[in-house]
């Protein structure tokens, strides 16, 4: 009997991602910069590191779009200390997420989703995964276009919206 992979999709709206380019490679330093977040009572969700090249590595994550300015201006200071350091902000995104306990023995389904994605000329900005869950984040743009694409490929019905 065929199992849909994909059982939920959930979507979160106003999704901003912080990337911080250039940070020497001291983990003292990465979790001071998370604790800072988190003493603002900010959310961190998806996070992605660039293998360290030279002792430096590029930190990318997510946050709610409401709490860009508080982060950026608690992340500044990290400027002052290291001249080098780059701050990037991309707001206006959308968090894509589908989940399926059958993905846990099912070869393929990110290869699928990505595919479905690529086809309907969705930029996958960040992704990050578990054994049950995909999730993605694209231009707030494309939100519907993704939605309804996924939930006629894999036969959804309802969406959690966030």
């Amino acid at each position: 009997m065929f199992m849909n992979p994909i059982t939920k999709l959930s979507v979160t709206y106003n999704v901003a991602i912080i990337t911080i380019d250039n940070l020497p490679v001291n983990y003292d330093l990465i979790s001071d910069i998370f604790n800072t977040i988190a003493t603002k009572n900010i959310n961190v969700d998806m996070i992605t590191q660039s293998p360290p090249l030279k002792g430096i590595i590029n930190l990318s994550f997510s946050i709610s779009s409401k709490d860009l300015v508080t982060a950026i201006s608690s992340l500044n200071s990290y400027k002052k200390k290291i001249p080098s350091l780059s701050i990037q902000v991309d707001a206006d995104n959308t968090k894509i997420s589908v989940f399926g306990n059958q993905m846990r023995e099912l070869p393929g389904v990110a290869a699928r989703l990505f595919t479905l994605l690529a086809n309907n000329n969705i930029e996958i900005k960040m992704v990050t995964t578990s054994e049950v869950d995909i999730s993605c984040l694209i231009f707030d743009k494309d939100a519907d276009k993704a939605i309804n694409s996924i939930k006629k490929e894999f036969n959804l019905q309802e969406v959690d919206m966030n």
